[in-house]
Formats: structure tokens, C-alpha cells, sequence
């Protein structure tokens, strides 16, 4: 069995050898693309701004789009509140108590 190591000339791998040494070395490891939601509390969709802070869905679009903006992300339709950061951004607008 042939190891392969730092030594290991390429003309002496095989196609397989070499792409495993390629995906090994070379290439980034690949980041996950979702923010882990364990840590933190996290609000959905318009229903989870109304209910968190207790106003009417048209109140709730204003606040999604204007005061609390900083602390959603949306993808496509989903969207997502961090709702540490909209509480400290709703309190200083000077809306909160």
C-alpha cells in the first residue's frame, strides 16, 4: 500500500489520489450558510414582530422596515428578527420604554 505524504511525487498519483489531496489542501473548507440559532432568541415573519412587540401588522411592516431593518434578514419570504437587537434598536428610537 502506497502512503501518500509530502514526499510523494504527483507523477505517482492516481486521478482519485490526486483529487483527494486537491480537496484536502486547496480547497477552503466550506462554511456552513445559516446563522446558528441556539445562542439567541430569533423572531419570525411579521406575526413574530406583532407578538414580541404587541402592535397591528401594519404596524409591524413600519418597524420591519424601518426602525428595526438592522436587525432582520430576510430571504426571499422569510424573515428573521433577531430580537436582542430589536429591542435595543426599538429603544433607542425612543419608542420604547
Amino acid at each position: 500500500m502506497n502512503l501518500i505524504n509530502d514526499k510523494t511525487p504527483v507523477r505517482d498519483l492516481n486521478v482519485g489520489q490526486l483529487l483527494d489531496v486537491i480537496q484536502q489542501v486547496l480547497l477552503p473548507k466550506e462554511q456552513p450558510i445559516h446563522k446558528d440559532y441556539s445562542d439567541k432568541k430569533y423572531a419570525f415573519g411579521l406575526k413574530g414582530i406583532r407578538e414580541e412587540f404587541n402592535v397591528s401588522h401594519a404596524t409591524a411592516q413600519k418597524y420591519k422596515d424601518g426602525i428595526l431593518k438592522e436587525a432582520i434578514t430576510q430571504y426571499g419570504r422569510k424573515i428573521i428578527v433577531d430580537v436582542e437587537m430589536a429591542r435595543e434598536l426599538f429603544a433607542r428610537s425612543g419608542r420604547g420604554v
